[in-house]
């Protein structure tokens, strides 16, 4: 596995809004996801991390292991280490979260999209 190196203060932007990282450390990263209105991410799994969202703005309507789970600001949504999960904003307005990555690995190629919108591989 090549770890992808990050740094905070970071960011990409991509086709469904953009990721900045917050913080990192030994085990744990933690970004704002910025997801544009009618736009979700890959529907995917992560064999080395868990995450935690806390939805900051917005509200998401979330499919974790092919159930939609719908969160407004100030909840929290848990993703256990290899839990098929998409991140999806059906609003017109922006859908931002906070995401802690943990786990042994942390690095952006651990990750097997299951379906992807944007004909992304991997």
């Amino acid at each position: 596995m090549g770890e992808l190196y990050t740094m905070i203060g970071e960011s990409d932007t991509r086709p469904w809004g953009s990721w900045h990282i917050l913080d990192e450390g030994d085990g744990f990263k933690v970004k704002r996801l910025e997801v544009l209105p009618h736009s979700r991410l890959s529907y995917q799994t992560h064999a080395h991390r868990s995450e935690h969202w806390v939805v900051v703005t917005g509200r998401a309507s979330s499919v974790i292991d092919g159930e939609t789970v719908i969160s407004e600001p100030g909840e929290c949504v848990d993703i256990p280490i290899g839990m098929p999960h998409r991140i999806v904003n059906d609003e017109d307005e922006l859908l931002v979260i906070v995401e802690v990555q943990r786990g042994d690995y942390c690095g952006e190629d651990d990750i097997v999209r299951l379906e992807d919108d944007y004909g992304r591989q991997g």
